[in-house]
């Protein structure tokens, strides 16, 4: 059950961003942008071919090869590792289903659909995906923290 569960969240988390960037392509790319919270997030279509901030930029079987190979090292984890751990649990989740979602962008079309552009912060322009991805860093930075905190190392 365990496994099951945790490939139904992964599949839903890839599915909702999938449909997010069909969306973007159908709808967003004829406009280019549309404010969403004036003066603070505006929906502005961008193909990404590189990674976070367009580093790797041109660099498709590399970031695909990295990727692939983190995401089954985070798979192997949380399928193996993580059973008593909800925080981390979930943040691996979170990565897997951000990350199979960006894979599967760079895998179709060379490129990962953007389309979130804080107007506060002018130098990135990103995805739900990269939400999810971010947040479940965050998560397992708050674990690890957490961990440390219960079981401190040194102390008998």
């Amino acid at each position: 059950m365990f496994v099951f569960l945790n490939l139904v969240c992964i599949a839903a988390l890839v599915g909702i961003d999938q449909a997010i960037k069909l969306w973007a392509v159908h709808s967003l790319q004829q406009v280019g942008s549309m404010p969403l919270i004036p003066h603070v997030i505006e929906l502005r279509f961008v193909y990404n071919e590189g990674m976070s901030f367009s580093l790797l930029s041109g660099k498709q079987g590399f970031l695909i090869a990295a990727t692939s190979i983190g995401l089954l090292a985070i798979a192997w984890w949380l399928f193996t590792r993580c059973r008593n751990d909800q925080l981390q649990r979930w943040a691996w989740i979170l990565v897997l289903g951000g990350g199979i979602g960006n894979l599967i962008d760079r895998i179709a079309e060379g490129r990962v659909v953007d389309y979130l552009n804080l107007l506060f912060m002018d130098f990135a322009i990103f995805n739900f995906a990269d939400i999810c991805i971010c947040v479940g860093m965050g998560l397992w930075i708050l674990a690890v923290i957490l961990e440390e905190r219960r079981h401190p190392k040194g102390k008998e």
